[in-house]
């Protein structure tokens, strides 16, 4: 077994010369066999260090894989303000509605500055545990919207899925066609344009380990798990019309939340 001081004593000196800028954002990281040549230790300890640094979050990359500096996440900051300020945005001119959005309010990047932003469009049968937030009978169709974004080459994607009733847009081929992403506005005007205003919006938030794909496409360390808040938004006619998912690791999310109590 490698001394333990030994390799936190080197994790301790790559992740200074890592932040140092001596190793560069998607730098290919040395292999242990070079570590133990230039620092003049064991590869094992090597091994034991580098792990140390993938689960601090500077490292990332599979076991017997190349190993990578990671592209460091944007923080995301998620409040239950950005509701009502998207709503107030819904009645703004298109002019503003395309240059602010709450996107941008959670990260602090613009997405004209973003390296990927996609959405893809797709009618399917609803899933069972969306069917039965968005009060749908068996069989209902809904429209699915996965949205993927990416702030720099090879950093971890951010990826929502959208779930809305295709009864509700079936009649409005603007709101099927994932060319018009991304939308001035966003959901709250797309369903605003077919008449719904949004009357509240409930999120829930449980957390768990993420998957495999998760822990690829997203570049999430080892033992970090991620907070999975479902989104139900609701019309002023107590109707759920969009249940939303949006998986966010916990090394770069935090949630914040502000209750006005009323005054006696």
């Amino acid at each position: 077994m490698p001394n333990r001081s030994k390799f936190l004593e080197l994790a301790d000196e790559l992740a200074d010369a890592i932040r140092g800028g001596e190793y560069e954002p998607n730098d290919r990281f040395p292999t242990v066999m070079e570590l133990a040549k230039k620092y003049g230790v064991a590869p094992n300890t090597c091994s034991r260090a580098v792990q140390v640094l993938k689960e601090r979050g500077l490292l990332s990359g599979k076991p017997g894989g190349t190993t990578r500096v990671r592209v460091q996440p944007i923080r995301r900051i998620r409040t239950n303000t950005r509701y009502q300020a998207e709503k107030d945005l819904v009645l703004r001119p298109e002019e503003e509605r395309a240059t602010t959005g709450v996107a941008e309010l959670d990260s602090g990047v613009p997405l004209s500055s973003m390296y990927e932003d996609h959405a893809t469009y797709a009618v399917m049968p609803a899933p069972d545990d969306v069917r039965e937030a968005l009060n749908l009978p068996p069989g209902a169709a809904v429209l699915r919207r996965i949205y993927t974004r990416r702030h720099a080459k090879s950093a971890g994607v951010d990826r929502s899925t959208s779930y809305i009733p295709y009864d509700l847009v079936s009649g409005s081929p603007d709101l099927l066609d994932s060319s018009r992403e991304p939308w001035p506005g966003g959901t709250m005007h797309q369903l605003y344009t077919i008449g719904i205003e949004l009357d509240r919006i409930e999120d829930q938030v449980t957390a768990s380990m993420p998957t495999p794909e998760e822990i690829r496409d997203a570049d999430i360390p080892p033992s970090v798990p991620v907070l999975r808040i479902r989104k139900i938004s609701y019309s002023t006619d107590g109707d759920p019309v969009e249940v939303m998912d949006i998986p966010m690791p916990a090394d770069r999310g935090e949630l914040s939340y502000i209750t006005r109590l009323e005054r006696w």
